[in-house]
């Protein structure tokens, strides 16, 4: 397409829900339970629960997440240039509140292994990826980041930690 022929994105029409009804329509969909971790170049560890992960493409093999433009984290993400992500299983709750909270001292006594280029893995996760910060971008109020996964490991038949409507949930085969 060209540039004379680009058309400009369509306005969207006013939502028919406030932020709350928006936020629990959101939160019908079941995801994952995830930390997203980094180490900065001092040394310092830093993650967050997050839960807005997905695959992007196989070829490149690339993942995606978002955080909030208010996040205190958010500095570190922008400039990191590697960080990990740990998918939390079943006997992993605690963790995942853990690190949903303002805690200071989030990673006391937190078991992980260092990745490749440092960013800590969470042991126990049923599946890890490291991955090289590849892109970012800023939508609404948060910044969506891209990753390029570098190293992946899983433990099949491993039970995921599930969140849905507010709570967490063990998954059940059908």
């Amino acid at each position: 397409m060209t540039p004379s022929t680009a058309r400009a994105a369509p306005a969207a029409t006013s939502p028919d829900a406030d932020e709350a009804g928006f936020r629990a329509a959101l939160g019908m969909f079941a995801t994952g339970v995830t930390i997203v971790a980094a180490r900065t170049p001092d040394g310092a560890l830093h993650g967050m629960t997050v839960n807005s992960f997905n695959s992007v493409s196989l070829s490149p093999p690339l993942v995606l997440w978002s955080l909030s433009r208010l996040a205190r984290a958010l500095p570190v993400f922008r400039e990191c240039r590697h960080y990990a992500v740990s998918v939390l299983g079943v006997a992993q709750q605690a963790l995942a509140e853990r690190f949903a909270s303002r805690l200071p001292e989030r990673w006391d006594g937190v078991p992980f292994t260092p990745g490749q280029h440092g960013a800590p893995l969470i042991d126990g996760a049923v599946a890890t990826f490291e991955c090289l910060n590849r892109s970012r971008y800023d939508e609404g109020d948060h910044v969506i980041f891209v990753g390029e996964v570098e190293r992946c490991a899983h433990h099949p038949g491993a039970a995921p930690l599930l969140f849905h409507g507010g709570r967490f949930y063990v998954e059940h085969p059908l």
